[in-house]
């Protein structure tokens, strides 16, 4: 039997829980989406008169998708060029999700994605539905199959390995633009020394070009080498500005909720920095340059009033 408007509608008031659930799973705005549409497919073909409660059952099937998918992604990210970073969202994305606790927001801040890298596909499954979501750990066993003291147990490692790899506190969302602002400033006027001031002493930038455009193997570390990376990085040459196909606009934004500096050439997003940014300084920064994880920001950059760019250089 067809599913009727009511299920249809049923699915849709969950459509956007799921895909903020199913983006912190993967990292992946084009995944995650996939993995709802595919959930969709199976709520249609579904025998709604033996689902007792729709959200659990949509969730449990979205997650278990979810786990598939990271499965065989460790195996491709094994051969991924580079680093492999996550897709940043801009804000105002639908699939940030809710962002009313501390948890929520750090759970989608790119930062953290980043720590989820290292837990297993299970032990992020329970860190992203109880953390960012405050699923019980009863619902949780339903969905994962396992026990109550399992998600328990499966948690508690989940937040070590994120909390070894945490910063130190972050600063107020108005202090950080600051500090974006500066950084930019100090980058693009040829002063690395001032740069290397903004950076706290350990901090570290990784870039994702995943072949498709130039990024470093390695990460820079040490506050001094990446003051003089990025001021290399931002240095004007022909070769730069034929590589990115213009000058290249920056803007003072947010990405994941949190500080970041956007890059545009001719209304086309080609890099996301997103910067962690400390009481001790700028921790990290994670510069997403990978032409194929920046469609969706070009498209919801086109749609957004972003008025005139701080700096423009190549």
């Amino acid at each position: 039997m067809p599913p009727t408007a009511t299920d249809v509608d049923v699915f849709e008031e969950s459509r956007g829980r799921l895909g903020a659930i199913a983006y912190r799973l993967l990292g992946s705005a084009s995944e995650a989406e996939d993995a709802v549409q595919e959930t969709f497919l199976r709520w249609q073909a579904a025998d709604h008169g033996r689902i007792e409660v729709p959200e659990a059952w949509l969730t449990k099937v979205l997650t278990n998708l979810c786990l598939n998918q990271l499965a065989s992604a460790r195996v491709r990210r094994e051969a991924y060029v580079g680093h492999w970073l996550p897709e940043p969202l801009l804000a105002g994305d639908p699939l940030l999700g809710p962002a009313e606790t501390v948890e929520q927001r750090e759970s989608v801040s790119f930062a953290v994605l980043v720590l989820l890298e290292r837990l297993l596909p299970t032990e992020r499954a329970v860190y992203v539905l109880r953390e960012a979501f405050d699923y019980p750990h009863r619902e949780i066993a339903a969905i994962l199959d396992i026990s109550e003291a399992a998600s328990q147990q499966i948690l508690h490692r989940a937040r070590e390995h994120v909390a070894d790899g945490k910063v130190r506190a972050r600063v107020d969302a108005a202090a950080a633009r600051r500090v974006v602002e500066e950084f930019l400033a100090a980058a693009t006027g040829g002063r690395p020394e001032e740069l290397a001031r903004l950076l706290a002493a350990d901090a570290v930038s990784v870039g994702d070009g995943g072949g498709k455009v130039p990024a470093r193997a390695r990460a820079v570390e040490g506050a001094a080498a990446v003051a003089k990376f990025f001021w290399g990085l931002f240095r004007p040459t022909a070769a730069k500005r034929a590589m990115v196909g213009g000058r290249a606009e920056f803007h003072v934004w947010s990405a994941n909720g949190g500080p970041a500096a956007v890059a545009v050439v001719d209304g086309r997003v080609v890099g996301v920095l997103c910067l962690q940014v400390t009481a001790d300084g700028i921790a990290a920064v994670h510069n997403q340059v990978n032409p194929d994880k920046l469609e969706r920001a070009t498209a919801l950059w086109a749609a957004a009033e972003h008025g005139e760019p701080l700096v423009t250089v190549f």
